[in-house]
C-alpha cells in the first residue's frame, strides 16, 4: 500500500490532521468485530473439519424446484444458488464457531484505518480463476459495481453505506464509507459478496439470466447440467486455495452432483434406490415411520440426528401488511390465536419440534422476560410509538394445551376483531365500515405443499369458526417466487435464514426502505420508524453489550407487532445417508455440513 505524504505547508492544519488520521492504518490478517478472534494467525484449519480428510469420490444431493440461471445476484430468473458457493469465492470467510471474525480467502490482508473511513482488501497474489487468470482489484471493482448497479434492487439498500470503491493497486481495493456512516458490520459484509471475472462478463450483460456459468475462483467447476434435471460439479485440480487454512478440510469430493426434484417426499425413494446419497428430512412423520426397512435396519443407510447450534430458521406464516385487511395489529393477533401448534406437533409431528418464540430463536439474543438494563433504556426513547405491551407483557406465542384453551383463544380472537371494527354479519366476520368480509389466501410452494396441507386444515377450520374464510393454495416454486417478488399475496408460508450475527440484512428483512423494492425480503411490507432506528442501532453498535441490547429490542418490537405467525424448528438436522461417508469428529455443533464430509476409504 502506498501512502502519498503531502509536505506543502499551505494546507490548513485541519486538512493535515485528516490526512494523518487516515495514515494510521493497521494491516491485519483478520477482522474481529468484538474482542479477540478464536483462531490465531498461525491456525491450520477450523476446528470442525478434518484437515486430513481423504480426497475423491462422488456425492449426489437433492435440490428442489427448478433453475434457469447461474447468477444469484439478479432479480430475474431462478438461480441454482449452490453453484455460486462452490464455483465462486468471497474476499473473506467467517467460520461457524467464530461468526464475528473474518479470515482470509481471496484477500490475504485487511487494511483498517483508525478513522474507520474505509476498509481495504489486499488480494492473495496466488488467487486465480479456474482458467488460470489472476484475481485482481479490477475484478473486485467490477463485481461490486455490477451487483449494486445491475443486481437485484435490494443490493442498493444493502450496500447503501458505501460511498465508492477504489482500485489502489493491482492487488488492493478500498471501499470508502459515506460521511458519518456508523456501520460496524460494514467491513464484514463487504467480505461476503462473490468475486466474478470482469473479462468473463465483457461480452454479456450481468443483469440477464444466463446458463453460461460465470468464471469463478472456487474449488469446483460445472462439468455438466440439464435445466430442471441436474447440475454436476467437478473439483478444479488447479484450485489455488486448497492449502489455505480457511479451506483445509472442506470440499473433499471429486464430484458433487445435485439432482432436481419438485417434491421433498419423492427423494425418499430416490435415496432407497441409490439415485441420491444423502437426504435431509423435513417431514416429521416420514422421519418417524418412513425409514422402517432393511436398508436402515442393516445399517446400509444411516439415520442420524445431527445436533447444531445454528440460529433457528424463521419459518412462519407472513402477513402482507400492504393489504388493508392486515394493517391493524389486532386483526393480525386475532388470526394468530386460531393457529394450534400443539395439535400439529402431537398429531402430525410426533412432538419432535419446538415452537419458535423469537425472530432470533437459538441465538442467545432472544427478547425474554420484560425489557431491562440497556435494552429498556433503548426502548424508553420510543415508548410513545410502541404498543404498551412491549413494556408490560412478555411475548409468548399462542398456546393450546387442550380444547378448552383453544376455545378461549377463539373467544379472545373475536374480542380483538370487534375492537378492530369487525363483527359477525350473516355468519361472516365483516368490516363494519366497508362491509367487506374478512377473507384471505394462504400461499405455499410445491416443495412444501404436501407437508402443510394437513397442518392447514385445522387452522382454516378454526378461522371458519370465527367467521373468517381462508383458502390454502399450493403453487409451483417459480410461480410462488414470482408472486412474492411482486408482493401479490395475502399470507404466505416463508422461511428466513437467520444470521449468527444479525446485521445489515435486517434492513432487507424489515426495513422501510426495502418494503417497496420488488424482490426484497421484506415481503411483509413493514414500514415502522422504530424498527428502522433499532436496525440502525444494532448495525452501529460498537460494543457487544450494546449490540445484543439492540438485537433484543428489535426482536421485542417485531414480536409485539404480530407481523408473522411463528411455526416450528428443530435443534437437529435430520439426515439419512448411505454408509459410505465420513464426518468430522468435533465438539462444535455444526449440523448437516456435507462439504466437510468425505468418502470412506
Amino acid at each position: 500500500m502506498k501512502i502519498n505524504i503531502i509536505r506543502s505547508f499551505i494546507f490548513s492544519a485541519f486538512f493535515s490532521i485528516v490526512q494523518l488520521s487516515a495514515a494510521y492504518a493497521v494491516v491485519t490478517d483478520k477482522i474481529a468485530l468484538y474482542g479477540e478472534s478464536k483462531y490465531p494467525s498461525s491456525f491450520r484449519s477450523f476446528s470442525y473439519v478434518n484437515e486430513n480428510a481423504p480426497q475423491g469420490g462422488k456425492i449426489v444431493l437433492p435440490a428442489y424446484g427448478t433453475f434457469d440461471n447461474f447468477n444469484p445476484y439478479i432479480f430475474k430468473g431462478v438461480s441454482a444458488s449452490f453453484v455460486t458457493s462452490l464455483v465462486s469465492e468471497t474476499l473473506g470467510v467467517s467460520p461457524i464457531d467464530d461468526p464475528f471474525t473474518v479470515y482470509p480467502l481471496l484477500a490475504e490482508k485487511f487494511d483498517l484505518p483508525a478513522d474507520k473511513s474505509y476498509i481495504g482488501f489486499i488480494l492473495n497474489k496466488n488467487a486465480r480463476f479456474s482458467d488460470g487468470t489472476p484475481v485482481t482489484a479490477d475484478d473486485v471493482v467490477f463485481s461490486f459495481n455490477a451487483i449494486v448497479e445491475k443486481g437485484a434492487p435490494i443490493y442498493r439498500v444493502y450496500y447503501a453505506d458505501v460511498d465508492r470503491i477504489e482500485k489502489i493497486s493491482k492487488r488492493e481495493v478500498r471501499f470508502y464509507f459515506k460521511p458519518n456512516t456508523n456501520n460496524k458490520e460494514l467491513p464484514v459484509i463487504l467480505s461476503q459478496f462473490s468475486i466474478f471475472s470482469a473479462k468473463d462478463f465483457s461480452t454479456r450483460e450481468f443483469d440477464k439470466p444466463t446458463l453460461q456459468v460465470p468464471l469463478g475462483s472456487g474449488p469446483y467447476i460445472v462439468k455438466d447440467f440439464q435445466v430442471n434435471k441436474f447440475v454436476e460439479l467437478q473439483k478444479n485440480p488447479n484450485y489455488w486455495g486448497k492449502n489455505l487454512p480457511s479451506q483445509r478440510g472442506f470440499y473433499n469430493f471429486e464430484t458433487i452432483r445435485y439432482d432436481y426434484y419438485q417434491d421433498t417426499t419423492v427423494t425418499l425413494q430416490a435415496l432407497f434406490s441409490k439415485d441420491i446419497d444423502v437426504r435431509e428430512e423435513y417431514i416429521a412423520k416420514i422421519w418417524m415411520t418412513g425409514y422402517d426397512n432393511e436398508l436402515v435396519k442393516s445399517g446400509k443407510i444411516k439415520k442420524e440426528n445431527i445436533e447444531h447450534n445454528n440460529p433457528a430458521i424463521l419459518q412462519n406464516f407472513a402477513y402482507n401488511v400492504r393489504r388493508d385487511k392486515f394493517k391493524d395489529r389486532k386483526v393480525r393477533k386475532a388470526i394468530d390465536l386460531a393457529f394450534n401448534f400443539e395439535w400439529a406437533n402431537e398429531k402430525l409431528f410426533y412432538n419432535i419440534y419446538k415452537r419458535l418464540f423469537s425472530y432470533f430463536t437459538n441465538t442467545g439474543m432472544e427478547a425474554i422476560g420484560l425489557p431491562e438494563g440497556k435494552e429498556l433504556k433503548i426502548l424508553e426513547k420510543y415508548r410513545d410509538k410502541l404498543p404498551p405491551e412491549v413494556f408490560t407483557e412478555e411475548y409468548h406465542p399462542t398456546t393450546n394445551p387442550d380444547i378448552y384453551d383453544s376455545r378461549e383463544n377463539l373467544k379472545k380472537a373475536v374480542e380483538l376483531l370487534n375492537e378492530a371494527g369487525y363483527d359477525f354479519v350473516e355468519g361472516k366476520m365483516t368490516n363494519l365500515k366497508t362491509g367487506e368480509p374478512l377473507e384471505f389466501e394462504i400461499l405455499s410452494n410445491s416443495a412444501n405443499g404436501a407437508t402443510f396441507t394437513k397442518v392447514m386444515l385445522p387452522f382454516i377450520e378454526n378461522l371458519r369458526k370465527i367467521g373468517i374464510k381462508a383458502v390454502f393454495r399450493n403453487l409451483e416454486v417459480n410461480i410462488f417466487k414470482n408472486r412474492l417478488d411482486e408482493f401479490d399475496f395475502d399470507m404466505a408460508i416463508v422461511s428466513y435464514r437467520v444470521s449468527q450475527m444479525p446485521g445489515n440484512e435486517q434492513r432487507d428483512y424489515w426495513g422501510s426502505e426495502s418494503a417497496d423494492i420488488k424482490g426484497s425480503n421484506n415481503i411483509i411490507g413493514i414500514k415502522n420508524s422504530v424498527v428502522d432506528e433499532l436496525i440502525q442501532g444494532l448495525v452501529s453498535a460498537q460494543e457487544k453489550e450494546d449490540y445484543v441490547a439492540y438485537v433484543k429490542a428489535l426482536d421485542r418490537v417485531l414480536l409485539h407487532e404480530n407481523y408473522i405467525i411463528f411455526q416450528w424448528y428443530s435443534p437437529f438436522s435430520r439426515v439419512a445417508y448411505w454408509d459410505k461417508f465420513g464426518q468430522p469428529q468435533t465438539d462444535v455443533k455444526i449440523g448437516f455440513q456435507p462439504y466437510t464430509w468425505w468418502m470412506k476409504e
